[in-house]
């Protein structure tokens, strides 16, 4: 294997070290590749090498047609439909290939390894259709769709990532001539799991932060509306000792240090807060602990090869099932369902702050019935939360038979990918609604002060979003808010006292 080990939460800075090791030594590459021609004078058959593919494996192909063979594989699979992949999760697509490919297992030629170096290295970036691909022998469509520039089809990003062009008029700029692919090649880089992989890693090595931000949006609602550390005493998680519900319990005992507001209500009489509140720790919890989960499996598929067939060093080229899906199709549903009850749980508290609790106004503004106040950002919360169940249904429990029933089980793992993108970004929506609305809450509690973290929090808040007094354009503040979870900055600012979030 590869001695770059690539991890979710230090992906990007991986991926460049991937590269360059590639760059340095590509000996494996070159080991892996003799094998291949070697093969190819034996007489024997070898599977998409000297055959044709799926449902055509038993057909042999003359060697006079096998170059010929593996620019067809890629013409013909370049059928992808939809909208376009986000630029930055095509990279993503590119670098895992190419690291898979250093690996040494996919006999794939130096010359094809090093053209598509060459495009990460020139932020050439493969413009790729979004839909095609059914999880099974990896992600053909799409993967061909990547692959298309280096026959000098296709398309690429413009530099900003908002326009594509052909792909002929890039080459022409940078005086390349399309290659022409050796045997092998274009299986090795059409069968594998990097659509799946990239949208796998690009989401969860976000939703690592997010789950952070999660539990400081629940701290400065838990403020505002003057609820109880009780549950989040150390004792009760102990008895319970998920790893999750420990971290984030320790997180929110840490941004409520020091609480004038805390202290203020300590005797209220209150016996119970209401779930959205109280249970934090479990529901928070348990989707860290189910995304940790998928990030170990997405890490391990990060660093596997996945084309077929493989080639070893002892000469062997086996022809398996590494490209299939499964494992990734999985673990996506489970971390779709995972972040969307960050999103619902969210919602609740959300609610909870408008209703006008233990002293804050109404719908949080004093003059309301000419103002509505922060009663419709809910609703676009709500209407989230309630894609999100529809997005949520599990993907991977579905299969259609494909190459006349040659992979006759699918793991539509490209649905899970794709939808867990959505699920994502509808929940970073729903936490951004819930920050701007807590902080509103918090300026009535003046003058008493939150807990040091949520302080800091609230006054980092402050400096984008002001305080509302009267209904505005409340789409700047949603804007705003996503921009300052996005840049990170909340949770940098937070533990400048030396406290790391978990």
């Amino acid at each position: 294997m590869s001695h770059i080990q690539i991890t979710i939460p230090s992906l990007y800075y991986d991926l460049n070290k991937s590269m360059a090791a590639i760059e340095q030594d590509p000996s494996r590459v070159e080991s892996s590749r003799a094998i291949v021609d070697r093969a190819l004078k034996d007489g024997k058959i070898y599977y998409g090498i000297n055959t044709g593919f799926g449902a055509l494996a038993t057909q042999r192909v003359s060697d006079e047609e096998l170059t010929r063979l593996q620019r067809n594989l890629i013409l013909s699979h370049a059928v992808g439909v939809g909208d376009l992949v986000p630029k930055e999760i095509s990279r993503l697509m590119l670098q895992l290939k190419v690291h898979a490919l250093g690996i040494g297992y996919s006999g794939i030629s130096l010359q094809t390894l090093e053209r598509l170096l060459f495009f990460l290295k020139n932020d050439l970036i493969p413009a790729v259709p979004s839909k095609g691909s059914v999880g099974a022998s990896g992600d053909l469509a799409p993967l061909a769709h990547m692959s298309l520039p280096l026959l000098g089809l296709g398309q690429f990003w413009n530099n900003e990532g908002s326009d594509v062009v052909d792909a002929s008029e890039i080459m022409r700029a940078h005086n390349l001539d399309p290659i022409e692919l050796k045997p092998k090649d274009g299986l090795s880089l059409i069968n594998g799991t990097q659509l799946m992989s990239a949208y796998g890693a690009y989401v969860l090595e976000k939703a690592l932060h997010l789950f952070k931000l999660a539990d400081i949006a629940a701290a400065m609602s838990l403020e505002a509306l003057q609820g109880s550390i009780g549950p989040f005493d150390e004792r009760i998680q102990e008895v319970r000792p998920h790893e999750g519900q420990k971290n984030v319990a320790e997180n929110v005992r840490y941004l409520l240090q020091e609480s004038e507001i805390l202290e203020s209500h300590r005797e209220c009489g209150k016996v119970q807060d209401p779930y959205c509140l109280r249970c934090v720790p479990q529901v928070h919890g348990a989707s860290r602990d189910a995304v940790n989960h998928a990030v170990s499996v997405v890490e391990t598929e990060m660093n596997s090869v996945t084309d077929n067939p493989l080639v070893f060093q002892d000469g062997g080229i086996l022809s398996g099932g590494n490209f299939h899906g499964q494992p990734l199709a999985l673990a996506m549903d489970y971390a779709k369902i995972a972040l969307a009850e960050i999103a619902s749980i969210a919602e609740r508290r959300t609610y909870l702050l408008l209703e006008g609790h233990d002293g804050l106004p109404k719908l949080l503004m004093q003059e309301t019935g000419i103002n509505s106040g922060f009663m419709i950002p809910q609703y676009t919360s709500a209407a989230l939360v309630s894609e999100n169940k529809v997005l949520c249904h599990p993907s991977s429990v579905d299969s259609i038979p494909t190459s006349l029933g040659q992979e006759d089980h699918v793991s539509m793992g490209s649905i899970s990918a794709l939808n867990l993108l959505k699920v994502y970004e509808n929940v970073e929506m729903v936490l951004a609604i819930e920050l701007f609305t807590a902080a509103q809450a918090l300026d009535f509690r003046k003058p008493l002060k939150p807990g040091n973290g949520v302080e800091i929090a609230h006054q980092f808040i402050r400096k984008t979003i002001p305080h509302a007094v009267e209904d505005h354009y409340f789409k700047d503040d949603i804007n705003k808010a996503i921009q300052l979870i996005r840049n990170r900055e909340i949770i940098t600012k937070v533990q400048t006292s030396g406290y790391r979030l978990n």
